[in-house]
């Protein structure tokens, strides 16, 4: 069901959009500084971005939106308490990180490593592992929009979120919105900063 926000029309993604929320989200963060840390070949960013991006889509506790026309889309996934957002299924295809992402693996596992004890596992929650907007429209409101939508139902529920922000920016739209930073932010050798952030249920 679309809902209509002050900025722009927030929907469920269905399958039909899986491709639109990829290429959003692709376009989204071809120049963020922790994509260009995990994917430093501008000339492959794109089609690895792609590939981080599409099992998003098919978790099984997935939730995929878009905005406008388009322009914006959001992750989210449910974790129960005790469970990582980031489990493979049992019947995952057996395709390691090295694989599919070459030497740019090791920068994913190790920031992964890094995260994990920062994530929150004790109570169940939503996890917003990416949310964009295309270059044309950012800072129009797109973001905030996909933010008050999805969060809304979260008070309802009564479910906390969290998130990494992966820019200052981002950081600040997302304190706007009721996130707090959730310890110092993270850094794996000479990455850029990640701030792990969390938001209470009714904030």
């Amino acid at each position: 069901m679309a809902v209509d926000t002050p900025y722009a029309s927030v929907r469920r993604a269905d399958a039909e959009d899986q491709q639109a929320v990829v290429d959003v989200l692709t376009e989204a963060f071809m120049n963020d500084p922790l994509a260009c840390w995990l994917f430093p070949q501008a000339g492959e960013r794109g089609r690895l971005l792609s590939h981080f991006y599409r099992p998003l889509l098919t978790h099984p506790q997935g939730e995929a939106y878009l905005a406008g026309r388009r322009e914006g889309a959001s992750v989210w996934l449910t974790s129960a308490a005790g469970q990582s957002p980031h489990e493979e299924p049992p019947d995952a295809p057996e395709e390691s990180a090295a694989t599919v992402f070459g030497e740019n693996g090791g920068r994913l596992r190790a920031l992964g490593e890094a995260l994990a004890p920062r994530r929150p596992d004790r109570e169940p929650h939503l996890y917003l592992p990416c949310m964009g907007v295309v270059s044309g429209r950012q800072g129009g409101g797109l973001g905030s929009a996909m933010l008050r939508h999805r969060l809304a139902r979260a008070d309802a529920d009564g479910l906390g979120a969290y998130l990494e922000a992966s820019s200052a920016r981002s950081r600040a739209l997302y304190l706007r919105h009721g996130f707090e930073d959730l310890g110092e932010p993270v850094r794996v050798d000479d990455s850029p900063l990640l701030w792990p952030m969390w938001r209470p249920p009714g904030r």
